[in-house]
């Protein structure tokens, strides 16, 4: 995922999530990512995981950050509207 991708993952959490979120969410990342065995991978290896990356979104097995947002969007939106027409 590249810098920007991440950068707006990020900025959306700070505004979906309490601190209590963040603070549980940082340590469970933490600790996963410290718990792997970390092989770097060959230049061919890197290059078979992007051919089938592309063939795979090309099948529409995936989705951009931009759909997935809009659809987290649309989701919180109306459980928001669930929520209100319940109180």
């Amino acid at each position: 995922m590249n810098e920007a991708t991440l950068s707006s993952l990020l900025e959306y959490l700070y505004g979906a999530l309490t601190p209590s979120n963040q603070r549980w969410l940082a340590e469970h990342l933490i600790e996963h990512a410290e718990s792997e065995d970390l092989m770097p991978y060959t230049l061919e290896e890197l290059h078979t995981m992007v051919a089938e990356g592309e063939r795979e979104f090309a099948e529409g097995k995936w989705q951009d950050s931009e759909d997935m947002f809009r659809e987290l969007e649309e989701e919180f939106a109306s459980e928001e509207l669930q929520y209100a027409d319940a109180v």
